[in-house]
């Protein structure tokens, strides 16, 4: 087995990756792409993923793109822990709670999105930040009454973590990085706390990487 993540420390969907690799104790090497100083534009990274993103999973010499699908694809070969149900209702339920970080909250708020606002609408780094803070805590808010409807006990699918909680803690990682206060999502902010509680969590998070910038 050869493993290797292109992520970077800011990343959150590289986040979700490092985290399953962790859960499933997946040895890999983490090659950096500076998406801050547009190093996904580089030729020779257009070469690995054509969609100039992060992360890309290359295993043994195979290219798998987008977070969700990389998590997926590990399921599939290293079952163990499952972080994707086995049950078709279990499994939809696991999915849509991943999708509302994954589809609808964060891509919001990743760097092409926050360039834009910049060049096409001229917003301030203040006008962007204040967008970044609206669309993380519609993210939480979302949650928080999915969280309502079927609470996690003590994640999202009982005794250990899923593709879900890794979703959830990407929100709130979201929220740490753009100043949000978590606490106001009491159910979100009681799941992260015990999902954090693992190393596999903790030590996936951004300002624990390398690269991190205080």
């Amino acid at each position: 087995m050869a493993l290797q993540l292109y992520g970077f420390w800011r990343s959150n969907a590289a986040f979700r990756v490092r985290v399953a690799l962790a859960l499933k104790r997946l040895p890999y090497e983490e090659i950096g792409v500076d998406l801050l100083a547009g190093r996904q534009f580089d030729a020779a990274y257009a070469e690995v993923n054509a969609g100039h993103m992060v992360p890309t999973l290359v295993h043994d010499g195979h290219r798998v793109f987008q977070s969700l699908a990389i998590i997926e694809y590990l399921d599939e070969l290293y079952p163990e822990p499952r972080l994707v149900p086995g049950d078709a209702k279990d499994r939809a339920h696991v999915r849509a709670l991943a999708s509302v970080s994954a589809a609808d909250s964060h891509p919001l708020v990743v760097p092409r999105v926050r360039k834009h606002l910049a060049q096409a609408f001229g917003a301030d780094k203040e006008s962007i930040e204040a967008w970044c803070r609206h669309w993380g805590e519609e993210g939480l808010a979302t949650y928080e009454r999915m969280l309502g409807q079927r609470p996690a006990s003590p994640f999202v699918m009982g005794d250990t973590p899923t593709l879900a909680d890794i979703c959830i803690a990407g929100q709130v990682v979201i929220a740490d990085l753009y100043g949000i206060d978590v606490s106001a999502f009491g159910r979100v902010a009681a799941l992260s706390e015990r999902c954090f509680a693992l190393p596999a969590f903790a030590d996936a998070h951004p300002k624990r990487q390398p690269g991190f910038l205080a």
